[in-house]
């Protein structure tokens, strides 16, 4: 993904400056505000990524829609402004999100049942959790019910595959192997 390596060095650096103003919380909240927002609309992000939008217009926009994130998110934007590099204002909110959660010792959970999670499920999950991180873990929840049951585990690189439609990919296996 082009700009990818700017954003992580842009989320570094704004991490570095919001935690020595000791207001790196507030800069997650901005960034998690910022990074949805520019997923969930095109329009935005189009906007971003358009050379025929003048940066003066796109800075414009930023103040508009985010008119009261911290003084660190908008020097951000206007340090992405003059470098011409507001295209990749999503990226780094998606970075600067997986570097505030590094450094504080945080890591997301991603499960995926067939149907909505009973507290009992939860409850496994949670124990399964326990014994793959040592992190506070944030719990995403999804529903797929191509799985049939169980349910599928993901955190970080690791991931634990507890489906019935694993259990029967696995059995036929063993039945086309013998």
């Amino acid at each position: 993904m082009a700009g990818t390596r700017a954003a992580i060095r842009y989320a570094k650096a704004i991490l570095s400056l919001a935690t020595d103003n000791q207001k790196a919380e507030a800069v997650q909240a901005d960034m998690a505000l910022i990074g949805q927002s520019i997923a969930n609309n095109a329009s935005l992000e189009n906007a971003l990524k358009s050379p025929v939008v003048k940066l003066l217009e796109k800075a414009a926009v930023l103040d508009a829609l985010f008119p009261s994130v911290s003084s660190e998110s908008k020097s951000l934007f206007t340090t992405l402004v003059s470098n011409k590099r507001v295209n990749i204002l999503g990226q780094i909110a998606t970075q600067y999100g997986i570097l505030y959660d590094q450094v504080n010792n945080k890591e997301n959970a991603f499960v995926t049942t067939a149907i909505p999670m009973t507290s009992e499920l939860e409850e496994k999950v949670m124990a399964k959790l326990k014994t793959l991180t040592t992190k506070e873990v944030t719990l995403r929840k999804s529903v797929d019910a191509n799985i049939l049951g169980g349910f599928v585990l993901r955190v970080g690189d690791l991931q634990y595959d507890a489906s019935v439609s694993n259990q029967l990919n696995t059995l036929k296996r063993k039945f086309i192997i013998n």
